[in-house]
């Protein structure tokens, strides 16, 4: 399964901009690099720019939708599509699209844990549905969003559930920059799967992002690393046979004594 991971400087407040940059940058890619799945950062059709979400969020996920669509066809290439910007029923959301090659949305998912730093909680509302495993290429997988990486409840669940791949979109800050990558590494080797991550670039409003994108294995080993301060593209082919060896030489979920823990914390 062969990635590419877009590595992105976003446009602030500048959705069609941002998706003609997306989509010179998918020509190029599949050119190069023919990928199976390619992978988008978070709020990339319009970065941070909260107060502004009645000019340029999304309605009902409509554009970002059929650009994806589209894209997917064209290319017959695999989104996980970021994150965007997205209003419906009368609230805004931060919102994941997953399109197949096929041009179908197999999933969808709304950020539940919203940001106290950034005072998401003022502008956006949290997602109702934890993340669930969905499927692409017959390979079982997950998505969540940026700040949702420090909550191992929701990720355990997808490995329970038998996601062999994590995908992280984030818009993570180059302050936090160590918990980025720490944690991302632990979520790989407590739950034996791949963590494939998409962070932004660049800076908007006072905060400088992280970067830093990656794509860790199972054994928790950093395969790529995206450097701190520029684009770049992350290009890797994924072995999902290591995730059955890891978990059969550290048998952790067969160890698991579910009923001794408490239900609730």
């Amino acid at each position: 399964m062969k990635y590419s991971i877009y590595q992105m400087d976003i446009i602030a407040g500048k959705p069609d901009a941002n998706r003609m940059k997306v989509r010179h940058w998918l020509e190029a890619e599949m050119k190069e690099n023919k990928p199976d799945i390619v992978v988008l950062p978070e709020m990339w059709t319009t970065a941070y720019t909260l107060k502004a979400l009645d000019k340029v969020a999304d309605r009902d996920g409509a554009k970002t939708k059929s650009f994806l669509k589209e894209l997917a066809l064209t290319f017959n290439v695999n989104i996980i599509g970021g994150s965007v910007a997205n209003q419906k029923g009368g609230k805004f959301y931060n919102s994941s699209f997953v399109y197949s090659r096929s041009g179908e949305l197999v999933y969808e998912y709304d950020k539940i844990h919203l940001v106290p730093m950034l005072n998401e909680h003022d502008f956006l509302a949290g997602g109702e549905k934890v993340p669930e495993v969905f499927e692409l290429e017959g390979i079982k997988m997950g998505l969540i969003i940026c700040y949702d990486l420090r909550f191992p409840e929701i990720i355990r669940s997808l490995a329970l559930d038998g996601a062999q791949v994590l995908h992280i979109v984030a818009e993570w800050p180059a302050a936090r920059t160590r918990h980025w990558k720490v944690l991302q590494t632990a979520r790989a080797i407590e739950n034996q799967m791949y963590v494939v991550s998409a962070n932004r670039v660049g800076e908007y409003d006072g905060v400088e992002f992280a970067g830093a994108s990656m794509a860790i294995d199972p054994w928790g080993d950093v395969l790529l690393e995206a450097g701190e301060e520029y684009e770049e593209t992350l290009s890797i082919s994924l072995d999902l046979e290591k995730v059955k060896t890891v978990r059969e030489e550290v048998p952790i979920f067969t160890s698991r004594v579910p009923h001794l823990y408490k239900k609730e914390l």
